[in-house]
């Protein structure tokens, strides 16, 4: 079975993409870029900066995945 996800809490798609899409016990990610959910604007600042907001990104596409079955 094939499940697109797009959780509340990750930035909105630009494209005509999934951000994630689970098949089985897979989980397929999309790349990620330093964009605000709450703005929908690019972080801007030093890399530092950029990563930490891409990492949370991640996270809250994953959290709400769970764990794989």
């Amino acid at each position: 079975m094939r499940e697109a996800l797009s959780p509340a809490g990750f930035p909105a798609a630009i494209g005509p993409y999934s951000p994630a899409v689970r098949v089985g016990n897979m989980l397929y990610t999309s790349g990620s870029i330093p964009m605000d959910p709450a703005t929908g604007q690019m972080v801007t600042g030093d890399i530092t900066e950029q990563a930490t907001r891409v990492l949370d990104n991640i996270r809250a596409l994953l959290e709400p995945a769970g764990p794989a079955g």
